[in-house]
């Protein structure tokens, strides 16, 4: 896992390097904030996996102590350690599939809510990841002390990808509305485009319900099925 976010963050930076030379003005502005933000998202996360890494490791060297093996450790603790394994799993998806929606969203070709929705649930694997390793760990130790430090830093990291993400939308569609003189409309096509937009805007609120809804039955049926699975 450490290894995927240190590939992409190898990714965003060549991509920076890219954007430099390839754009001007609001382009490389907003390529600029996205990519950095991103870059900064990369690190917090990078330093979240080691940091869980070594915490795994001083959780069953201490079980070793107690007698047993590794494997005895892992066996008898099996739910435990597919959780952690998926959360970090999540993190590491969740920093790949970053760097394809900011490659996308840098070359116009992406959605800047796409961008949000991955910071989102980077941010939710990574809380993820803390509860697995807080079920195990002493509260005192340093390692976990890194782990809690860690995920505070992608909290904050993710937060500044999605305020960014907010920010160059506005930037682009303002700089789309600056092109149009609507002063130069009569007053029957101020009159359609009025209608058009409100069209627009219904099909939009009524897409948001739906969408709203498919989430909602989603998740009631993924939660209802993790509830009726057994482990330890």
């Amino acid at each position: 896992t450490a290894s995927a976010v240190n590939e992409a963050a190898a990714r965003i930076q060549e991509m920076q390097n890219n954007s430099r030379q390839k754009y001007s003005g609001i382009e490389l502005e907003v390529s600029e904030k996205i990519l950095g933000s991103c870059t900064d998202l990369m690190s917090s996360v990078r330093e979240l996996i080691i940091s869980s890494a070594a915490l795994q490791k001083e959780i069953v060297v201490g079980s070793q102590n107690l007698g047993g093996s590794a494997t005895d450790f892992y066996k008898k603790h099996s739910r435990w350690t597919e959780g952690l394994l998926s959360a970090a799993k999540s993190v590491g998806w969740g920093a790949h599939t970053l760097v394809g929606t900011a490659d996308e969203v840098v070359s116009g070709s992406g959605k800047f809510e796409q961008l949000e929705v991955t910071s989102h649930e980077i941010a939710a694997s990574t809380a993820q990841l803390v509860a697995a390793s807080r079920v195990k760990a002493d509260k005192d130790s340093p390692h976990f002390g890194k782990v809690i430090g860690a995920s505070k830093s992608v909290a904050t990291a993710t937060a500044t990808v999605v305020a960014a993400s907010k920010q160059c939308m506005k930037m682009t569609e303002e700089s789309k509305i600056v092109g149009v003189d609507y002063s130069q409309l009569s007053a029957v096509q101020v009159k359609r485009l009025d209608m058009d937009m409100q069209v627009k805007i219904l099909e939009l609120e009524n897409q948001l319900t739906e969408e709203r809804r498919k989430l909602t039955t989603m998740r009631k049926m993924h939660y209802h099925g993790d509830g009726n699975e057994d482990g330890s």
